[in-house]
């Protein structure tokens, strides 16, 4: 099972962007979902989250801006930014809470590799 972030990238201030991430793997199921963003220099910071029931949850520095949403049937996750600030730049991290296998007892989680995300003044 792998995580594949995509999407990143260089963009003005104000401007939009749309980070994607996928789940690759045979899986049973795929359960929470979220985004992390590690800033140059600082900790990795959960941003927004979404349950497989589609409820979503978000960081106060990035609600009302950033939109969260996934495909259950796909296994993706997609990442909606707007209105970009230069405080958005870091690399942005999907994970996900995964039951691979009937055998397992509990289900893990699994994290993307990372995309940058650079937000120029």
């Amino acid at each position: 099972v792998q995580l594949q972030a995509s999407g990143g990238g260089l963009v003005q201030a104000g401007g939009s962007l749309r980070l994607s991430c996928a789940v690759s793997g045979s899986v049973v199921s795929v359960n929470a979902m979220a985004w992390y963003r590690q800033a140059p220099g600082k900790q990795r910071d959960l941003i927004a989250g979404i349950s497989r029931a589609q409820i979503a949850s978000y960081a106060d520095s990035v609600k009302g801006r950033f939109t969260v949403s996934r495909d259950n049937a796909k296994n993706t996750m997609d990442l909606q930014m707007v209105k970009v600030e230069p405080e958005d730049t870091g690399v942005y991290y999907c994970v996900a809470n995964i039951w691979v296998d009937y055998s397992d007892d509990l289900a893990k989680d699994y994290w993307g590799q990372g995309t940058q995300v650079t937000v120029s003044s």
